[in-house]
């Protein structure tokens, strides 16, 4: 048995997921309720019958790649040959911490809270790992300065998820430019960022940064699985720069082939059709609602500028047994949210893509078991 992989701790939020009923008011996983449009599944269906559902190449469909560069239109990332399709963005997240960082002598600068992946990823390959946290003082917004200050001799990746799960706090353009300059600044070889963009779609504010647009040795990751309610399709891509994509390439070959032929055509119809962010309007009704439902139930919630979160207060030292006992004694799915960084201990983490009924029932019973337990759910 690999020990690596012994050591590496499974999901939480599927774990606590797996332990709903069928009346459970689910406010857990991090999965649209909407459903797909059929008509990209319809034209690709069409597609498969004229040209059968081969391989593709390893990097993917030459017109696929070609719409997602003209779509996002990075400067210097604009090539079809700077994109890469991918077995979703979990994929390429792993191949490119695989490729790029050496575990004998780089470091990774994680951004935190984020989702556990980044940190599972180095954990299994090796990969030292530092992290620096956004806290409640700022109200956990992205902070360019404390992501400068943590760059040491050995960093050569910084991971930034934003729009952020947990917190759907998104990097400002300012703080995202001062961050580019800087690295741009370093004598030495350079530090890539990684832009985990896959709440990309999902925006509430104007004033989003984006590392592909000022920053040429950006890796940016994204998917339709949040976007377009296609979570179970598995298609994502990577954008990198050309000199180190033949590398992304190959290991991805060996680590799935290629992506699915039929999930590149649906995402060819999507992009085709310029579809990407047609249900991203439904979701801000929700996240009012949401709001909403925290300040009528009295929680102390965080206020996402993107993504389907909403994070609440509930206080307390240990929130996964908090969130175990929401469920045996309130029949509520929740995530204890310091499973994204230390600096959220005493938080849950609710998803707001159910009902809106459902969402105010949850929270009310939520404010109601921490107040069972004589727990504070307000700082003020």
């Amino acid at each position: 048995m690999n020990p690596a992989i012994e050591a590496v701790g499974g999901s939480t939020i599927r774990a606590l997921h797996a332990r709903r009923t069928p009346t459970s008011i689910n406010l857990g996983l991090g999965e649209p309720t909407l459903l797909p449009n059929m008509a990209h599944f319809e034209r690709a269906t069409a597609w498969v019958a004229e040209n059968g559902c081969r391989y593709s190449t390893n990097i993917g469909h030459d017109d696929l790649r070609e719409a997602i560069a003209r779509h996002y239109d990075y400067p210097g990332l604009n090539d079809p040959g700077n994109v890469c399709i991918m077995t979703g963005s979990q994929e390429a997240v792993y191949i490119a911490m695989k490729t790029l960082l050496d575990p004998a002598r780089d470091e990774a600068l994680l951004v935190e809270p984020a989702f556990p992946v980044y940190a599972k990823v180095a954990q299994i390959e090796g990969i030292a790992l530092k992290r620096v946290a956004m806290g409640p003082e700022t109200g956990y917004a992205i902070d360019p300065d404390a992501i400068l200050a943590a760059i040491g001799p050995s960093t050569r990746m910084i991971i930034i998820c934003s729009p952020c799960n947990p917190t759907g706090r998104v990097i400002s353009k300012a703080a995202t430019k001062r961050i580019a300059d800087a690295l741009s600044a370093r004598p030495g070889p350079p530090i890539y960022v990684m832009h985990d963009e896959i709440y990309r779609e999902l925006m509430y504010v104007e004033d989003a940064g984006e590392f592909g647009k000022v920053y040429p040795y950006t890796l940016a990751i994204n998917s339709l699985s949040k976007s377009n309610a296609l979570t179970g399709l598995r298609l994502g891509w990577l954008f990198a720069p050309l000199d180190v994509m033949p590398q992304i390439v190959k290991m991805h070959g060996w680590a799935t082939s290629c992506a699915s032929t039929f999930g590149q055509r649906v995402a060819y119809e999507i992009f085709a059709g310029n579809d990407l962010a047609t249900q991203a309007a439904w979701y801000r009704p929700q996240r009012e609602g949401a709001l909403a439902a925290a300040r009528e139930a009295g929680l102390e919630a965080i206020e996402p500028d993107g993504a389907f979160y909403v994070c609440l207060r509930v206080g307390g030292e240990d929130t996964l047994e908090f969130a175990e006992s929401l469920i045996d004694e309130r029949d509520v799915v929740a995530v204890p949210a310091h499973i994204f960084g230390a600096s959220l201990k005493g938080w849950l983490r609710t998803s707001f893509v159910g009902p809106l009924d459902d969402i105010r029932v949850g929270y009310r019973r939520i404010a109601e078991h921490a107040k069972s337990r004589n727990l504070s759910v307000s700082r003020k």
